[in-house]
């Protein structure tokens, strides 16, 4: 290991230094420098090769636990250590998140609210028998954009989500008409949000009747009664939004659209489903 810290940085301090500090001989790390480089060397030059490709196709999003699954996935096992020592050589570093936080001051309609029937099980026997909705915010040079989504429990799968620039109840109504749609209008799912206005509103509340579907509501000011959308968004800042600001909504709406259709749901490793995607998952099942 001394050698090659010795080539990185002769640049900047000359070998005889580097030598000196280090406790080797110039002649020793001459003979080094010469020769071609060990069977270890480039096994290490090619895993990181493999280990780029797998932080690339995540869109940098992945820490070595998940690299190191798709390696093996691929066909190479290595130890996870060695992974996580390669990323750090090659400074491989997963995105970090930042937060904003606009404020719902809608109007709540108390007899709308209901009972915390979800009770923070977030387990699922089959798919459509227990979803999650909620919605975020994303900053952009235009103002905000407004993200809302639906999950079913089962799969972790986003099966519905809309868009808009204001926090409206169409927001949340367009979001669980898409999931209405996409899984053939099942009856009798629960769904669970917060006690938002959008969500208390009488278009929602109309809707969720008229789609018989049982309704379930957070305690307020309890993120840990939806913690398994919360985690959704907060993965979905991290991962891909809080890189940059978006120079328009449309920009981001695009982004969005394809993190949930391209890469979460199709592509994701979900450690609450031993590591394969929500579609993946749905698919070995049925």
């Amino acid at each position: 290991m001394k050698y090659p810290f010795i080539a990185r940085h002769r640049a900047v301090w000359s070998v005889s230094e580097l030598c000196r500090t280090l406790g080797v001989s110039r002649s020793g790390f001459y003979e080094w420098h010469g020769r071609s480089p060990s069977a270890r060397e480039q096994a290490n030059e090619r895993l990181i090769g493999r280990i780029r490709e797998s932080f690339q196709s995540s869109d940098r999003t992945y820490g070595s636990p998940r690299v190191w699954r798709d390696l093996r996935a691929w066909g190479e096992h290595w130890g996870r250590h060695r992974v996580a020592r390669l990323m750090r050589r090659a400074n491989l570093v997963a995105r970090t998140k930042r937060r904003r936080h606009p404020s719902d001051a809608g109007p709540r309609s108390a007899h709308a609210i209901a009972a915390n029937v979800l009770d923070r099980d977030f387990t699922a026997r089959a798919p459509n028998q227990k979803w999650v909705a909620d919605f975020t915010y994303v900053w952009t040079a235009e103002g905000w954009l407004y993200v809302a989504a639906v999950m079913d429990l089962y799969s972790r799968r986003i099966v519905g989500w809309s868009m808009q620039a204001s926090m409206t109840s169409q927001l949340v109504t367009d979001a669980l008409m898409m999931a209405l749609h996409r899984r053939g209008r099942p009856r009798e799912v629960l769904h669970h949000s917060d006690q938002g206005s959008q969500y208390t509103s009488e278009q929602f509340q109309m809707l969720l009747a008229d789609a018989g579907i049982v309704c379930s509501m957070s305690k307020r000011g309890d993120c840990w009664d939806n913690a398994a959308m919360e985690s959704f968004f907060s993965t979905l800042k991290t991962e891909r939004l809080s890189r940059r600001i978006y120079r328009s909504r449309d920009e981001c709406r695009a982004e969005v659209f394809d993190y949930i259709e391209r890469f979460y749901n199709t592509r994701r490793q979900h450690s609450t489903l031993g590591y394969v995607s929500p579609m993946q998952f749905e698919a070995a099942v049925c």
